[in-house]
């Protein structure tokens, strides 16, 4: 869910993957945590994330994370090094998923920590962000491909700490055990062919696992559930109807459209006219809701460029609404 690539996205000198040894990203063991260029605006003051905007993330307040460095797709639109993202696990040792949430609450606040003698980052923000109340398991890799992914989430829960879970879809199973405060799943493609010029996965199965997953998320009560489609110009931008009908099998709250972003080692694989711009999003985003007319709500944040399809224009996470009880706890801020 990442909106801003780490300035060390590039491949490093020796050629190793940059997510490793960048100094932007810190991890332990196979848990690790980056700096959202919406967390470092947020403490100085300068705009929040899109996140903030349609469901009340407090960015400067977000970890961003994940727990495993892995893939087992290889989107052409990823500024991720595919280098890195070998996905065979039988040499990880894993950690439980306390020693997770603790990683990843430590790595945050060694992150923000230079934020703290910044004349622009007020003390009580400061102070804020150094108890942090959401994560993006979001990072990097494949969330799902971490053993201990549903009590991981519940584990961030018991801490009061809200979780957004950022998914390729290729593990129903382990989704379908999953409750986090919102799912997303990538939906990048409409059909196949597509799918298999853009996605790239690494399983024979993995289209049939997304298709699968469509109906873990029409089966999901409870959870708010979100369809996400990175839209790529002249790669999967094309046929809104297709994705109207794809969309529709998971019956979700919410379906984000959000353009490619010519960064990192997608530069390597596309050109920077892949990359749409706002109203070109906004545009296609009006012709899959013409297709879905119960989405009948359509916003849009052009400095992130990407649009919100939804039922209802309040979209905000009610235990994120001011005032709640959420809030009325927070260790910072609360009573």
């Amino acid at each position: 869910m990442s909106d801003s690539a780490p300035s060390g996205a590039d491949a490093d000198e020796d050629g190793g993957p940059a997510q490793v040894s960048s100094p932007d990203y810190h991890s332990e063991n196979h848990t690790a945590a980056q700096t959202c260029g919406w967390t470092a605006n947020a403490l100085r003051g300068e705009g929040k994330c899109y996140k903030n905007i349609f469901y009340g993330i407090e960015s400067h307040r977000c970890i961003q994370m994940t727990p495993v460095v892995r893939c087992n797709e290889r989107c052409v639109f990823c500024w991720r090094d595919h280098n890195g993202h070998a996905y065979e696990l039988d040499d990880v040792e894993w950690d439980d998923p306390e020693a997770v949430v603790d990683a990843s609450i430590k790595l945050q606040k060694k992150l923000l920590s230079g934020f703290g003698g910044n004349e622009e980052v007020p003390r009580e923000v400061f102070d804020q962000a150094m108890e942090p109340r959401h994560v993006a398991i979001s990072l990097d890799g494949e969330p799902t491909l971490y053993p201990y992914l549903p009590e991981l989430i519940e584990a961030f829960h018991d801490r009061d700490i809200t979780t957004f879970l950022v998914s390729n879809g290729t593990r129903p199973e382990v989704l379908r055990e999953c409750d986090p405060t919102q799912l997303y799943v990538s939906v990048d493609a409409p059909e196949r062919h597509t799918f298999d010029q853009v996605v790239g996965a690494m399983e024979d199965d993995a289209w049939a696992k997304l298709l699968e997953t469509m109906a873990v998320l029409a089966d999901k009560d409870e959870t708010r559930t979100v369809l996400r489609t990175t839209l790529v110009d002249g790669e999967n931008m094309h046929h809104p109807d297709w994705y109207a009908g794809f969309y529709q099998q998971a019956d979700p709250d919410f379906i984000e459209l959000k353009a490619y972003m010519h960064i990192g080692h997608s530069r390597g694989r596309l050109d920077r006219s892949s990359m749409p711009d706002h109203e070109a999003v906004m545009d296609f985003a009006e012709s899959v809701a013409d297709h879905m007319p119960e989405f009948d709500e359509v916003m849009g944040v052009p400095a992130s460029r990407v649009a919100l399809l939804s039922k209802t224009s309040d979209t905000w996470v009610p235990k994120l609404k001011k005032g709640s009880e959420f809030w009325n706890r927070d260790p910072v801020t609360g009573d």
